[in-house]
């Protein structure tokens, strides 16, 4: 067995281990209702949803992984605004109930941040959460990933790895200065722009402007119309019979991303990095990103110029270079085997799950059937998605919280509303 055949067995075998199951999503799902009942309790926040996004909505979350959840102020059929100073103040009353009602513990409120963030955790579904106010853009933003790995599952694969391998490796914590998962994310979407032949296309052919500017008015319509290009361009970019196919192994995309951002502490100080265009872009040739005051720049195609590596420092932007450049030496040094590559890749705590699963070499491809909801049986467009989205439905009493309906129906799909949590849930 040649070693990028270890390290493609040895990454199935990871996602197997890190790849959320069917009581994951249950969980989240309760976790949901317990706070809209909350919520629901506040006088300020009479009338509000509760709405998810980041990765659980695009789906790229690990077992571990944190939920992302929005208080959506009522505004009629128009999407709603607020102001910081609103925002803190209606997170303060939501802490409060909280605490009154117990079962939530480490509670943080983050209110001078960009985006004013109250941050807690169940007691006894040991899920971390972080709640903010109006978080429309998040939530378009979360659908878009979710409909770019449709057009490539590898997608997917990659960004559950990678963010256990920057876990492990200390650079995905952008409290400390490093990367943030969304900015990984996009790291993962340029590699996948300019690898030879892409799997993806440049950000704008399958949206042509920015998103987060066109999150106005009716927020049905605004959906919608968003919902609508993006399925006809990611249709017309599958659909494309003169498109070269790349073939590569997740093994062989995983050695590639980690080679082609080794040097990357030295190219950002000259190029930014845009998925938009995918391509890297001179710095001081894009009047969008001057002045450049980043250690790093890698432009959020959905809300351009915002910088999704804005937090990284100089002095961190050097160690995650040498965690791209030791990785990389280290998986594709002679002779690796199994044990000795997966304390490369992940943290001790996926590891003992990894030693735990029953090891067979021959039975890899069999076994590897990743666990996940019915929304991700076969679908041909963003449209018929989020139709199974809209469909989902929770039982919300707390008896049968795991029941879990995603409905289906791709031939009705065409011209349905953008997926929104339903008020009944």
């Amino acid at each position: 067995m040649n070693d990028y055949s270890t390290l493609e067995l040895t990454l199935r075998d990871i996602l197997r281990v890190i790849s959320p199951l069917e009581e994951d999503w249950a969980k989240r799902f309760q976790f949901i209702n317990e706070l809209r009942a909350v919520v629901e309790s506040v006088e300020s926040l009479r009338g509000a949803t509760v709405e998810p996004y980041g990765s659980f909505v695009s789906n790229l979350f690990t077992r571990w992984g944190d939920l992302d959840l929005s208080i959506e102020l009522p505004n009629g059929s128009f999407i709603s605004s607020a102001g910081k100073k609103l925002k803190q103040t209606l997170l303060g009353d939501l802490q409060k109930a909280l605490r009154r009602r117990g079962g939530w513990y480490k509670l943080q409120f983050i209110a001078n941040a960009r985006v004013p963030i109250l941050k807690f955790e169940s007691n006894y579904l040991n899920i971390s959460c972080d709640v903010s106010i109006n978080s429309l853009n998040g939530q378009m933003k979360s659908k878009l990933l979710f409909w770019i790995n449709e057009i490539d599952g590898r997608f997917r694969n990659m960004v559950l790895l990678v963010k256990e391998w920057a876990k492990t490796h200390g650079i995905n914590d952008s409290k400390s200065g490093t990367l943030n998962s969304y900015c990984l994310s996009m790291l993962i979407i340029f590699h996948f722009q300019t690898c030879v032949p892409p799997l993806l296309p440049p950000l704008k052919e399958i949206y042509p402007g920015n998103i987060v500017d066109d999150l106005i008015g009716v927020r049905a319509v605004a959906e919608r119309h968003i919902e609508e290009i993006c399925a006809e361009n990611i249709n017309k970019f599958r659909s494309d019979k003169s498109r070269k196919i790349n073939r590569s192994s997740l093994s062989e995309l995983f050695i590639s991303f980690l080679k082609k951002f080794a040097d990357i502490s030295s190219r950002a100080s000259e190029k930014g990095i845009c998925p938009y265009t995918g391509q890297w872009e001179q710095i001081d040739a894009n009047m969008r990103w001057l002045p450049k005051t980043y250690a790093l720049f890698v432009e959020d195609p959905f809300e351009q110029p915002v910088n999704t590596a804005r937090t990284v420092s100089i002095r961190h932007l050097t160690r995650i270079s040498e965690a791209f450049q030791g990785t990389h030496y280290a998986l594709t040094s002679r002779n690796q085997s199994h044990s000795s590559l997966i304390p490369t890749l992940v943290r001790p705590h996926v590891s003992q799950s990894i030693w735990r699963t029953p090891n067979n070499a021959s039975g890899y491809n069999a076994s590897y059937s990743r666990p996940r909801p019915q929304m991700h049986r076969a679908v041909h467009s963003p449209s018929q998605v989020l139709h199974q989205f809209q469909n989902m439905r929770i039982d919300r009493r707390p008896s049968n919280v795991t029941t879990q309906r995603m409905v289906s129906n791709a031939s009705n799909s065409q011209g349905q509303r953008a997926w929104r949590p339903r008020s009944d849930w």
